[in-house]
């Protein structure tokens, strides 16, 4: 037995001393992004060491021995193959195995089409069971909030998609509290993101934050109504607006002409910033320039839809039937069906980043008191951190410093401690042995 706590008491001083090591580490590599200098109390240096290896042995194709190593470690190649140019592969079974998630909310007044619209993008049906309340229930009712899930596969492409619907919306007498619930409702997905982006286990994280606002104007007006434009002028802060002209085949192609002008002109003198498509960069293909111009000059969208299939001239497709002719809901000449989801889906990953970028940092900040609340939305395409971004971010490497030292001022004690015990036991067992 005195043997075997001989052995066991060097082990356990051994692991110790391996934690404090590892623990200095930390200290060290959380230390080394932080510069203070005079002029600024807290600065993040981020560029990288000066310091190169005099030799670099990297590993060549066997097919080919044009690669040339410098001096500071770059590489000169002639016809060489390094093989980096397959990480985007990586990035791209990644996100296959993963599958992507995205949610979006559809708001306007009752018989718009809505429901309709998104069975139509997304060629499911999310509303199969729905009862519509009769017009005395809609004179009281408020607004309430549904969301529906559907899983989506194409081609081994998973997609969760989430949508939400706000029945009641614009339906009642007094609309005054109309905006609460949906206001509401994404602060607590921004709310709940922001916990579990806190949380220890941050792995699987659900993002059901709503990335995209569909916002129903009824072609019957002349323009935007009061409630249009109070509504668009407070969610224009929390969500990606994009505006649709509703049940487009109401109207002749000159009115339609006509009501997107006027809608854009409104929007411009109220100040209501709506979701802009990126600007195309000067290396993209012609191809996606046009489309991109294409997609922009159809703002708002007028759209129309319909999941019953026709046949017009032998050829089954969606849309509507009129005593006078069919209206197809994937002709660009009858309505901007194609080009909304053209847009949904080529811009979805832009629409996912402004809102964690741009929405999702504005209540992220002002939930935690950094800064408060802008009543406006700032220009898109500039997006930069905000200086209490980095205080706060200085403060919390700061704390996390000075618990690492507490935690190894705690493991030397221990050691001490238990070396004492240690020779305490030693001295004790020889005088036994004397």
């Amino acid at each position: 037995m005195e043997e075997a706590q001989e052995k066991t008491v060097p082990l356990t001083n051994k692991v110790i001393k391996n934690q404090i090591e590892s623990i200095r580490e930390k200290i060290a590599e959380i230390k080394l992004p932080i510069v203070k200098s005079e002029n600024d109390n807290h600065k993040f240096n981020t560029e990288k060491s000066q310091a190169t290896p005099e030799k670099f042995d990297f590993p060549k194709d066997p097919d080919s021995s044009d690669v040339i190593v410098t001096k500071g470690g770059g590489l000169e190649m002639i016809g060489g193959f390094v093989g980096f140019a397959n990480l985007p592969n990586q990035v791209h079974r990644k996100s296959v195995k993963k599958g992507f998630e995205f949610t979006m909310m559809a708001v306007g007044e009752s018989g718009l089409g809505k429901s309709t619209l998104i069975n139509s993008l997304f060629l499911t049906n999310l509303y199969e069971e729905r009862e519509i309340p009769e017009a005395a229930i809609k004179a009281k009712q408020t607004v309430s909030i549904e969301a529906s899930t559907v899983e989506i596969e194409e081609r081994g492409v998973k997609l969760r998609l989430t949508v939400v619907d706000t029945p009641g919306f614009g339906d009642a007498i007094d609309n005054k509290n109309a905006f609460d619930p949906i206001i509401e409702y994404i602060d607590n997905q921004f709310e709940r993101y922001l916990h579990d982006e806190s949380g220890l286990n941050r792995r699987h994280i659900v993002d059901n934050r709503v990335h995209c606002c569909f916002y129903f104007i009824n072609p019957c007006g002349h323009g935007l109504r009061p409630i249009d434009i109070e509504f668009m002028k407070t969610l224009q802060t929390r969500v990606n607006l994009v505006p649709l002209i509703a049940k487009a085949d109401m109207l002749t192609p000159k009115e339609i002409k006509k009501f997107k002008k006027r809608v854009l002109e409104e929007l411009g003198k109220n100040q209501i910033h709506i979701y802009q498509l990126p600007d195309v960069e000067d290396d993209e293909d012609e191809e996606f320039k046009q489309q991109t111009q294409q997609l922009k000059s159809m703002i708002p969208f007028a759209v129309v839809g319909s999941t019953q299939l026709i046949e017009v001239k032998g050829k089954k497709v969606r849309g509507r039937l009129y005593p006078w002719g069919v209206v197809e809901v994937e002709n660009p000449d009858h309505n901007d069906f194609t080009g909304l989801r053209t847009m949904l889906i080529s811009h979805m990953q832009d629409l996912q980043e402004v809102t964690h970028d741009l929405h999702y940092e504005k209540y992220r900040a002002s939930r935690l008191g950094d800064e408060p609340e802008a009543p406006m939305m700032a220009p898109m395409g500039t997006r930069p951190p905000p200086d209490a971004e980095k205080d706060r971010i200085l403060h919390e490497k700061e704390m996390e410093l000075q618990k690492m030292q507490k935690m190894i001022e705690q493991m030397q004690m221990q050691l001490t401690l238990q070396q004492k015990a240690s020779a305490s036991a030693d001295k004790n067992s020889k005088s036994h042995k004397v």
